[in-house]
């Protein structure tokens, strides 16, 4: 008798620990984003670094213009490496650089720009990712080139010279 209770005991706590593992599979807290269809920039919602203002997409990246959005972090040694070449870059009037400041530390993240310098006409504060997520950016650093709202090029990694010559060829 005493072995037929031990096992139904144990019959009913592996079927509970199942139930309980296969709800908490199907009940996710990844955030996955959103579907893009032809390249187009994500619609999206954000803080602004220095002002804390919220703004969304639309009014950031207007049409008839190129736009770099580099996704940097103080903490992320290649977005180091790759800061000289986006402040040379700003010297090109043709084409306006956007920050995204992802996983960060304001504090460290300003100090980063007071050290180095800013390329950046503005900076969006992605504290939690999320936004970088929209965009479809593995990690940091990450580049876009956008032109009439639509991602015309994504550079994965740090930018380097001959990349940062392909994008003024670009926007000739």
């Amino acid at each position: 008798m005493n072995n037929k209770i031990l096992k139904i005991t144990t019959t009913a706590i592996f079927i509970i620990i199942f139930v309980v593992f296969y709800k908490a599979l199907q009940d996710t807290n990844i955030y996955t984003p959103k579907k893009k269809s032809n390249n187009e920039i994500p619609l999206f919602s954000a803080n602004l670094f220095y002002s804390n203002k919220q703004i969304n997409s639309s009014e950031l990246f207007k049409l008839d213009k190129f736009y770099l959005l580099n996704i940097w972090s103080s903490w992320c040694v290649p977005c180091r490496t790759e800061h000289p070449l986006l402040m040379d870059l700003t010297k090109n009037k043709k084409i306006e650089i956007i920050g995204l400041n992802y996983k960060d530390k304001k504090n460290n993240a300003e100090n980063f720009l007071n050290e180095l310098g800013n390329p950046y006409q503005e900076i969006i504060f992605d504290k939690e990712g999320i936004n970088a997520i929209e965009w479809g950016a593995f990690g940091v650093p990450e580049s876009f080139l956008i032109n009439n709202g639509i991602v015309i090029k994504k550079y994965i990694g740090p930018l380097n010279k001959e990349l940062v010559e392909e994008i003024r060829l670009l926007i000739k």
